[in-house]
């Protein structure tokens, strides 16, 4: 798994986890970290598909 893909992960459920206390607290400031956890969660998607499409490339020519 590539390094960057693995800190968006991290990111991502450390953000779906502030989201979540943020909620229970009874604060609207969680809108901001969903919204977070879904650009990091896009980020990592990128990053595993970049990597994979770049093996597949090396593996053919």
């Amino acid at each position: 798994m590539p390094r960057l893909a693995l800190y968006a992960l991290v990111v991502c459920a450390l953000a779906v986890a502030a989201a979540v206390v943020s909620f229970v607290q009874g604060s609207f400031l969680g809108v901001i970290w969903v919204l977070l956890a879904g650009l990091s969660s896009n980020m990592a998607w990128y990053y595993l598909r970049r990597a994979k499409a770049e093996k597949q490339a090396a593996a053919q020519g």
